[in-house]
């Protein structure tokens, strides 16, 4: 495979995952059973913070950069295009989805928008462009500090849930399950997502910056 074409093929897989990642936060907003952990921070800093909810979303995402620095974490292309187009495709699922009428339905929206959004994350970080903020930390803790990804991520959405709840947001029992589910989800889907002919690990010249899923991933 040339290197113009799996980059193209690249581009796409990170622009699909990306909006599969938008698209998996609608479905679990729309299920109003518990928002995600990081949007419970967001609601609750909205208490504390004269600003709107799209600012404190950027503002957050660039202190949450801050921490990268000691954990040796580059942003990429992706990290950048990880802000501008999840909001976007959140907010067309969001139109076109509808809140269901009855508690089971909207059980099974949240079912099904946390399953996707296992799938676009480790979608869009084999795509080998860099994670967005919130999941390089994911990524870095495991790197540095060898912990597995099932840890590090359980860990951050449980500190996320507890600062965004004694600030005031929003948490439910589908906070709760995504904060401890997400981790051991995400974690046997990353490396299926580098071994597309197109991933940097297969395709000549195209070499990506290491990530857990080209190292041994620890059995949870």
């Amino acid at each position: 495979m040339s290197r113009p074409t799996a980059l193209t093929l690249r581009f796409m897989q990170l622009f699909v995952g990306l909006f599969l990642y938008g698209a998996s936060t609608a479905l679990q907003v729309r299920a109003i059973v518990g928002v995600s952990s990081w949007t419970v921070l967001t609601e609750g800093l909205e208490n504390v913070v004269p600003w709107s909810f799209g600012l404190i979303t950027v503002v957050s995402s660039g202190a949450i950069l801050l921490f990268w620095i000691p954990l040796r974490q580059k942003p990429g292309i992706g990290t950048l295009l990880n802000a501008l187009a999840i909001g976007p495709s959140a907010d067309l699922v969001l139109w076109l989805v509808p809140t269901p009428a009855d508690l089971l339905g909207r059980i099974g929206l949240f079912v099904a928008g946390l399953l996707l959004l296992a799938v676009a994350t480790a979608f869009y970080i084999g795509a080998g462009f860099g994670t967005g903020a919130r999941d390089g930390l994911m990524v870095g803790l495991h790197e540095r500090l060898g912990w597995p990804i099932w840890l590090a991520r359980t860990l951050i959405e449980v500190t996320v849930v507890i600062v965004g709840w004694f600030l005031g947001g929003d948490v439910g029992v589908g906070t709760v399950i995504a904060a401890f589910a997400i981790g051991p989800m995400v974690q046997p889907l990353m490396p299926l997502f580098r071994r597309f002919p197109w991933s940097p690990d297969r395709a000549p010249g195209l070499e990506a910056r290491p990530t857990p899923a080209t190292e041994p991933m620890p059995v949870p």
